[in-house]
């Protein structure tokens, strides 16, 4: 249930991390929303070896959302370079 309970928090912090980020990211909803999946495991990877989470807990909502705004940035930096 943790995995399922990340991905819909996950959904939801991509969306927001992209309404609270500044500038003009070329992407998409789903790829927003991908964005905010893998910005919620990052979060939780990063509170477990932090020791913020037990194994198993899932990200909390805000960590999620400063987890895809950091991949914002991220993804913000790597295809900048493409253009």
């Amino acid at each position: 249930m943790g995995i399922i309970w990340t991905i819909l928090i996950g959904l939801i912090a991509g969306l927001v991390a992209r309404a609270i980020k500044p500038g003009n990211d070329a992407m998409g909803w789903i790829m927003t929303a991908v964005l905010g999946v893998a910005g919620s495991f990052f979060a939780q990877f990063i509170g477990a070896q932090l020791g913020w989470y037990q194994e198993g807990e899932s990200a909390g909502f805000i960590a999620s959302v400063l987890g895809a705004i950091a991949l914002l940035f991220i993804w913000g930096l790597v295809t900048k370079n493409k253009k």
